[in-house]
């Protein structure tokens, strides 16, 4: 086992397009946002594992000789477990969590338990370790928290049981895994995604995984290739929203005007396939027209949404701010509040961009420069210079 600290980050997701329409067989493409999760894991020798989540108030610890002696045969079923239902019950007895812990913090604390004693088991013994993890994510966003979560965990305790290699090398400040180790990790991020929601999509794990874009379409997903890093405001309203009723509206509206929606979700459908197309021709050299053409999209999306009814006031109020400064915003994810996405143009004054995140942020939002199309699940060097490395290394 690896005794060095471990440095590991991951993006979490936005939709770009295909939202809603994705529920119908149509395609979505999902891209890495560069606002990141970051995870320190420190082998120690106190008999203790300890995981500490400071975003959500978490701080636990669990006795690794305690848990040496449990009887984990529940977690025996091949290479990677399916964490069942039953399972999870098991899960939560051996965690010892308080009837009046928040569903967040347990799960969270199960899915931890999970990948740890699912990954590390196969050690003489389990390891004593120090886990914190660090998110510049805001929580239940849609925004794939959990993901960059559970991606940094499977990395971290792959790394250091050395079922995968570090791949950081002397005078490395950053480096990634193999295609074929980036494959384990996703696999075993996925799993703890399933502890978390049930029955994920396995989307937000790949894309924190991989990074750069993704194009889902009926369960496949396929990676983009190199796709420009576009940079953008990325909006919370803030707006709480249920994004399982947000689905059955469309479905209802579909049920009831199947031959108004049904062109919508075609539509969105060609959106994306468009969007997917001049992405590709971006790569390293994006011309002004091609900006163009993204905007046209935004917009033609936006407005396809809200006729699907998954706009709200709040949505509304970020595009006549931003249209109102000669950008293009549309809504991410479920709608109906919740976040939203604005194309930032190169050559955009900075001036420009500081008066529009202020614009917003006295609407109530928060709101946050950042870029989309972001390296995938990586690895630092604890004595890096990266500002952002240090910064979260302050914060752990």
């Amino acid at each position: 086992m690896l005794s060095e600290v471990l440095l590991v980050s991951a993006p979490g997701k936005v939709i770009l397009h295909g939202e809603h329409a994705v529920v119908h067989g149509k395609v979505a493409l999902a891209v890495a946002l560069n606002l990141r999760t970051f995870l320190r894991l420190q082998p120690h020798s106190n008999g203790k594992v300890d995981l500490s989540l400071p975003n959500i108030g978490i701080k636990w610890a669990w006795d690794v000789a305690r848990l040496q002696l449990l009887d984990t045969s529940f977690l025996e079923q091949g290479d990677i477990t399916t964490p069942t239902p039953e399972l999870v019950e098991k899960l939560k007895e051996v965690a010892g969590l308080p009837d009046d812990c928040a569903v967040t913090e347990s799960l969270a604390v199960l899915a931890f338990l999970y990948l740890y004693l699912s990954i590390c088991r196969k050690q003489r013994a389990l390891p004593s370790l120090d886990i914190v993890v660090w998110s510049e994510l805001p929580h239940g966003a849609g925004l794939g928290s959990s993901a960059a979560y559970s991606v940094c965990l499977a990395a971290a305790l792959l790394t250091v049981c050395e079922e995968i290699p570090n791949p950081l090398k002397d005078g490395d400040c950053v480096n990634r895994w193999t295609k074929e180790d980036l494959e384990l990790i996703n696999k075993w991020a996925f799993q703890g995604e399933r502890v978390i929601h049930g029955n994920p999509s396995g989307v937000d794990n790949a894309v924190s995984t991989w990074g750069g874009a993704l194009r889902y379409q009926q369960g496949k997903i396929s990676s983009l290739k190199r796709p420009p890093a576009l940079q953008i405001l990325l909006t919370n309203t803030k707006v709480p929203r249920n994004t399982r009723t947000l689905v059955a509206g469309v479905r209802n509206r579909l049920l009831k005007f199947p031959e108004i929606v049904a062109p919508l979700l075609t539509s969105i459908d060609a959106i994306s396939l468009e969007c997917e197309r001049v992405l590709g021709e971006m790569g390293e050299a994006p011309a002004p027209e091609q900006y163009l053409v993204l905007e046209e999209l935004i917009d033609m999306n936006q407005h396809h949404l809200n006729a699907l009814g998954v706009g709200h006031a709040s949505l509304d109020q970020l595009c006549q701010v931003t249209r109102a400064r000669g950008l293009h915003s549309k809504l991410t994810g479920a709608g109906g509040g919740g976040c939203g996405i604005t194309l930032l143009k190169p050559g955009l004054e900075q001036p420009e961009v500081e008066a529009t995140k202020q614009a917003l942020t006295s609407c109530g939002f928060d709101c946050w420069e950042t870029s989309i199309g972001a390296p995938g699940v990586s690895i630092h060097s604890a004595t890096s210079l990266d500002s952002r490395v240090q910064q979260a290394l302050d914060g752990l």
